[in-house]
């Protein structure tokens, strides 16, 4: 049995670990004996057991509570943690109360408990909670369109995709320090780009084929833009636009590496933007949106810990939203366990040379050379055989949907080579798997089982116009005609602006997807679950209408088929009355109500 660990042990272990040191910037420490009066909160007895309180106050303070390890952290701990919480904030607006006993952590972002790592990280990890929300999205998406815009029309550069490794290559360059200023004329500006790219090589091995690779791609771009031309104004004209194009990147630059936010959420929205310019490539790649990857991460319920595949990474959105929760769960991108999600947690495969290109890119943008990702066809044994070599625990894919692309077969062969109990996610069409071959769906569910399907909101590929589901299944573990779970999130609350695409204007998204990932967790609590019968069917089942008939539906098919008998015209007799109705009658108008009083045969004036 482990030995208790005494509160003063745990009150220096939190010391050493946070950092609690007084310096210029802040007076830090932790102890028993040091009131908030001496701190100074004026006329305040009580005694913090630890704090980190900046000298400008406009910075986020944090506040210690300590329990020996045999203390459970319940709610009179937190009460007490939370009453010197409050007694920061009357000096600082910004307040992080931390709950530590030696094995376990609860954090409050004021008086609000929040989810962060299961271990006890440094003070600049809890500093930084306050900023994660400080950049303008709506910044990004201005960025994306510029950058797009500027490549298309003025440079010239006709593929979406071209665009794409172009501006991911200035990224993953700024990332290595490349010299890139306002100024520089096209072949300066581009040589820059592969002097930095080529320098990188001997960084780090790993690395070696997927930056070939990229100047490989990136020296094959073409454009229409005379960047050659011996006019001083034309000349002008693109080290403007070069200009221009490097300020754009500089400051994606900056948000993808910023320390104030989730930089990883950044390029996911900027490739997710890109991507809105294209109804869908030539591998029949459809990008999966940004909040539907982290939604899928929560269902699945990966940790850090987990070693999570993507066989269609596309643009590596899934791997780079995993290592985004991942890393933060691990307690941020400088600690050791981030290094190890990095290099060992993080497995992708991409078949089309270009995309596999830009995912490279999008990792080297991370300072991420290790992930294993791989070229290669997954509908293949050799890739099932790479599959089963990496222990893989969890499964996001949203394959090509297309059979010509191999979808049903992509998803047997992963299921067939990840280890028994793996959990595996697929974004398909609703009725993917009652359309394919009976053949394979039996030996599909021969092996694995169809746990959950979650209908998704009939408008999120509005541009590409297929409406999906989310099949999670169980790997190695035969269906057995067991039902499985299927519900329907009809909305996810984001709107479609002009020339935008589908962004969360309204703020509605976070409760929608707590709501939704309560849903599926617990497989109950929305009137859209049902048990669907593997036998019957392999997709939600969207509920009937009750059949219902009214009287005017009775004397519709009645006076049809009296028509029918006498030989009479439908369409012509329908004319003919509607004309008499409107024409041949008189309009009468008593207090705003408007009647049409038709004639008695005989009756030319209308009276009836």
């Amino acid at each position: 049995m482990p030995k208790s660990i005494t509160e003063d042990a745990v009150r220096d272990m939190a010391r050493d670990i946070l950092g609690f040191v007084d310096n210029d910037l802040a007076r830090s420490g932790v102890g028993q004996l040091t009131t908030f009066n001496q701190l100074g909160f004026l006329g305040v007895s009580d005694k913090p057991d630890g704090w980190y309180l900046p000298v400008n106050r406009a910075e986020v303070a944090v506040i210690l509570e300590t329990k020996a390890s045999k203390v459970l952290l319940g709610a009179s701990q937190v009460d007490e943690l939370l009453k010197n919480v409050r007694i920061a904030q009357t000096q600082y607006d910004k307040v992080i109360g931390i709950l530590f006993n030696g094995e376990e952590v609860r954090v409050f972002k004021g008086c609000e408990e929040i989810k962060a790592p299961s271990s006890l990280q440094k003070v600049s990890y809890y500093t930084s909670l306050f900023t994660i929300e400080s950049i303008d999205k709506e910044r990004i998406y201005e960025l994306t369109a510029k950058i797009n815009n500027c490549l298309h029309f003025e440079f010239g550069i006709k593929n979406l995709y071209h665009r794409m490794i172009f501006t991911a290559c200035a990224l993953v360059a700024k990332r290595y320090d490349a010299l890139m200023v306002s100024g520089m004329d096209y072949p300066t500006f581009t040589n820059a780009i592969q002097s930095s790219l080529s320098k990188a090589l001997i960084r780090d091995k790993k690395q070696n084929q997927k930056l070939e690779l990229l100047l490989d791609v990136f020296s094959e771009i073409r454009m229409n833009l005379n960047v050659n031309s011996e006019d001083e104004k034309e000349q002008q004209h693109v080290k403007d636009l070069i200009g221009e194009f490097i300020g754009w990147v500089v400051e994606i630059s900056e948000c993808v590496n910023s320390s104030e936010w989730r930089g990883e959420d950044v390029m996911g929205i900027f490739f997710n933007e890109f991507n809105r310019y294209k109804k869908k490539s030539e591998a029949g790649q459809i990008f999966t949106p940004e909040h539907i990857t982290d939604f899928i991460y929560q269902i699945l319920e990966v940790s850090k810990d987990d070693r999570v595949l993507d066989a269609t990474a596309g643009s590596g959105g899934f791997l780079i939203k995993c290592m985004a929760n991942m890393i933060r769960e691990a307690g941020g991108p400088d600690t050791k366990e981030a290094k190890r999600v990095k290099q060992h947690q993080l497995f992708g495969i991409e078949f089309d040379r270009e995309i596999y290109a830009l995912a490279c890119a999008n990792m080297l943008i991370h300072k991420d050379g290790k992930t294993n990702l791989e070229q290669m066809d997954a509908r293949r044994e050799i890739a099932g055989q790479w599959i089963a070599k990496h222990s893989i625990t969890k499964v996001m894919m949203n394959p090509p949907y297309e059979n010509k692309y191999g979808c049903m077969t992509i998803v047997e062969n992963v299921l067939d080579h990840v280890p028994v109990h793996c959990i595996c996610a697929f974004i398909l069409p609703d009725k993917k798997l009652e359309k394919a071959s009976k053949k394979q769906m039996t030996r599909i569910l021969k092996h694995h089982r169809l746990r959950k399907v979650i209908k998704l909101p009939e408008d999120l590929f509005f541009n590409v116009g297929v409406t999906t589901s989310i099949f999670v299944f169980e790997a190695g573990i035969p269906q057995d005609g067991k039902e499985f779970f299927a519900c329907y999130m009809d909305s996810d609350g984001l709107a479609t602006v002009k020339n935008k695409g589908r962004h969360d204007v309204y703020g509605k998204w976070a409760a929608i997807e707590a709501y939704w990932v309560n849903v599926v967790t617990k497989q109950s609590g929305d009137s859209s679950c049902q048990w669907v019968n593997p036998n019957e069917h392999l997709s939600y089942q969207m509920p009937q209408k009750p059949f219902e008939i009214f009287e005017e539906d009775f004397r519709k098919t009645a006076m049809d088929y009296l028509m029918f008998q006498r030989g009479i015209d439908v369409k012509t007799f329908s004319e003919q009355l509607l004309s008499k109705a409107l024409y041949g009658s008189r309009i009468e108008i008593c207090d705003g109500d408007v009647t049409l009083v038709l004639p008695k045969d005989g009756d030319s004036n209308g009276r009836n």
